[in-house]
């Protein structure tokens, strides 16, 4: 059971794991073991997301998604295929996580009056500084 938090719980049975040989670290070892980890999920027909965090998943992850649906994770940044798995489902928690809340919608304000007045003081300051840079005009 992957534990994304106290209301997100994704079975293990849902995901699909393949294996390959791995470009990373391990020297030979690498020529001969499958080390290299790819998760496969359906995003789309699981049961153990809401509605609204499958969207904002689907959409932040778009590239992550296959034409079958599935959203693909890969690692193959250890030596042993067992560390692999745990990346990759620590990567995976990580991407639910960051889209489990939804954005907080920003809220339009005017600006005051003293920041209007800041603001021009600054101008005015940057407007003599560069005044001041100029050469003396010449009067006949």
């Amino acid at each position: 059971m992957l534990k994304i938090s106290s209301g997100i719980q994704i079975p293990l049975t849902e995901f699909k794991f393949s294996y390959a040989r791995s470009p990373g670290p391990g020297g030979q070892n690498v020529n001969k073991v499958n080390t290299k980890v790819t998760l496969k999920w359906d995003v789309h027909n699981t049961t153990h997301l809401p509605e609204a965090v499958k969207l904002r998943l689907t959409t932040k992850f778009a590239r992550r998604i296959s034409k079958a649906g599935d959203l693909i994770v890969t690692s193959h940044r250890f030596r042993d295929q067992g560390r692999n798995v745990a990346d990759c489902l620590s990567k995976l928690r990580e991407m639910v996580e960051s889209v489990r809340k939804a954005p907080t919608v920003r809220k339009k304000t005017k600006p005051t009056k003293g920041s209007k007045l800041r603001r021009l003081d600054a101008k005015k300051k940057k407007s003599s500084v560069k005044k001041g840079r100029r050469p003396p005009k010449m009067d006949d």
